[in-house]
């Protein structure tokens, strides 16, 4: 079955406070950086591009773009509008998969995330939906863990521009959240069964995460839903196909 090909944007920004403010792209996780983890993810034939959104003091390979979004530190949602930005060469995919730089399990979600918006996938009404993203065991949106419909996205990001926002001098962008941006989007969600997007805070997880066998693979289960953040709907167990099991990661 045809797979829809996409544009990929990787957040690597951010001061990690919790990790005592070192590079959290270059923490090294089951003896590999955590953008290396994330970047392997989007390694593959139906990827159009990869931009990653961070400073340039970020080693990126042969390949990957970078930019960052300016004045830099302007939280997630200004670093996917310079992501867009850095993406719009005018032969944009239909569909822009965004990633956090600190899920280093993320490549059993990526396709899952792909087979739920191809147009012969399971679960008929899914094509028509802005995009698809994770949730965790816990009923959380993972909206950094999703692929976006290209239009649906650089919509919510232009409306949210045009906003004042709540931050004097900043904008609707910088500092918002990425719950304002999607909020409005018909998103399907994934339930994340194989615990794929655990992301790494703090030095607990980074521990836990290296004592995890990262990334193993097999078949397991899961659920969707449908609807935006707001008003979520049509609960429809078979959009997931496959899954990766989990490998013991840090709860």
């Amino acid at each position: 079955m045809t797979k829809p090909s996409y544009d990929a944007l990787v957040l690597a920004g951010g001061r990690a406070r919790r990790l005592g403010g070192v590079s959290k792209p270059d923490v090294v996780v089951g003896g590999r950086r955590l953008l290396a983890h994330v970047l392997a993810a989007v390694d593959g034939p139906d990827v159009r591009r990869v931009v990653v959104v961070g400073p340039d003091t970020l080693a990126v390979p042969s390949g990957v773009a970078r930019t960052l979004e300016e004045p830099p530190d302007g939280g997630p949602v200004a670093g996917i509008a310079a992501g867009l930005e850095a993406l719009g060469d005018g032969a944009e995919a239909e569909w822009v998969l965004v990633l956090a730089c600190d899920v280093p399990r993320v490549a059993g979600a990526v396709p899952l995330l792909v087979d739920a918006v191809r147009p012969d996938g399971t679960g008929a009404s899914a094509p028509t939906c802005d995009g698809v993203m994770l949730v965790d065991g816990e009923g959380r949106d993972q909206p950094l863990v999703g692929l976006y419909r290209r239009a649906a996205l650089d919509g919510a990001v232009a409306r949210l521009g045009a906003d004042g926002g709540s931050r004097p001098g900043q904008g609707g962008l910088r500092g918002a959240s990425v719950r304002a941006l999607v909020d409005a989007l018909d998103l399907v969600r994934l339930v994340d069964t194989g615990r794929h997007g655990l992301d790494v805070d703090t030095w607990t997880d980074v521990a836990a995460m290296d004592v995890a066998a990262v990334g193993a693979g097999g078949p397991a289960a899961g659920t969707a839903t449908r609807g935006t953040m707001t008003a979520q709907a049509d609960i429809r167990p078979d959009v997931m196909t496959e899954a990766l099991p989990d490998a013991g990661g840090a709860a």
